[in-house]
């Protein structure tokens, strides 16, 4: 789950559209976990492994703010990190009601392939290239709209109240150079890689379960 070379898809600066075509909204393993009765472990781990992301305390927001490559978006990033603080709570309330982590082969790898996705993200947001850490960050916003339907239904099934959210709009500042809004594109594309990465070992995961 290092960084990817490859484009992502949509129009520059509409975080959203990259969303709808780049990110785990378009992965199959979504869909199943928003079936009516996908089994409760493959939604245990599917919290598990998202806490094990983005749950902890800084994160991604929380190093792009601190580190104010784009002057022009910091009040945006503000309502990120105030919102996602949320989220954040939200997540700790989820795994715990989840319970342990489902028993699956592989657990030593995949604890491995969690710890280095949580780096490359880091660096991704403590990046030197401006805009890079702004297309991550406006990315994630865009890709936990569909990412929330997920912990929302695993809220239902575990009986924990939904939490509703205040996250901000996938949409920061317009920068003024095109350089930026090519960087800020890059660093989209490399968010939902990670994600698309994610949502794949989690599939992987739940078939080993089956056997």
């Amino acid at each position: 789950m290092a960084l990817s070379s490859a484009p992502g898809h949509g129009s520059p600066g509409d975080f959203d559209a990259m969303a709808a075509v780049d990110g785990i909204a378009a992965h199959a393993h979504w869909h199943r976990l928003l079936a009516p009765h996908t089994p409760l472990r493959d939604l245990a781990d599917a919290i598990h492994a998202v806490t094990a992301i983005h749950g902890n305390h800084p994160g991604m927001i929380e190093c792009a703010l601190a580190r104010a490559a784009e002057v022009d978006t910091l009040p945006w990033l503000v309502d990120a990190a105030a919102g996602f603080a949320v989220e954040r709570a939200y997540l700790a309330q989820l795994t715990a009601a989840a319970g342990p982590l489902p028993s699956t082969p592989g657990q030593s790898e995949t604890a491995a392939a969690l710890a280095q996705q949580r780096h490359t993200l880091e660096a991704l947001a403590n990046s030197d290239r401006i805009g890079s850490a702004t297309g991550a960050v406006a990315a994630l916003l865009a890709d936990w709209r569909a990412l929330r339907h997920v912990l929302d239904a695993a809220a239902a099934r575990f009986g924990v109240e939904v939490v509703v959210p205040i996250l901000p709009p996938a949409n920061p500042p317009v920068p003024a150079a095109a350089l930026a809004l090519r960087a800020r594109s890059f660093g989209a594309s490399q968010l939902f890689a990670q994600h698309r990465g994610l949502w794949g070992l989690l599939e992987a995961r739940a078939s080993a379960r089956r056997g």
